[in-house]
């Protein structure tokens, strides 16, 4: 079990190690720390409203990355990541 945490450690501590040098190449700089308070900012919300005929529908979005568009642009990620989901129940 020891074995199996210290490779998780050590390959999480590589996968960050990439996505810094991937975020400097393209002029995005800051500690891991930074990094994580920036992104932090987005949060995915669910709003329910009540219909008419008495079931309810829930709106699942991600709040907007104006702030986070920088490092989302410089990684090629989707600003606004789950997309808009609609469900009635």
């Amino acid at each position: 079990m020891a074995v199996a945490c210290l490779l998780i450690t050590v390959l999480a501590c590589q996968l960050v190690q990439v996505l810094r040098a991937a975020l400097r190449g393209k002029g995005v700089d800051g500690s891991w720390n930074t990094l994580r308070n920036i992104l932090d900012g987005q949060q995915r919300v669910t709003a329910t409203f009540r219909c008419a005929d008495g079931r309810a529908l829930h709106v699942r979005k991600a709040t907007r990355a104006a702030p986070l568009r920088k490092i989302y642009d410089a990684l090629g990620i989707d600003p606004r990541p789950g997309g808009t989901r609609k469900t009635t129940i």
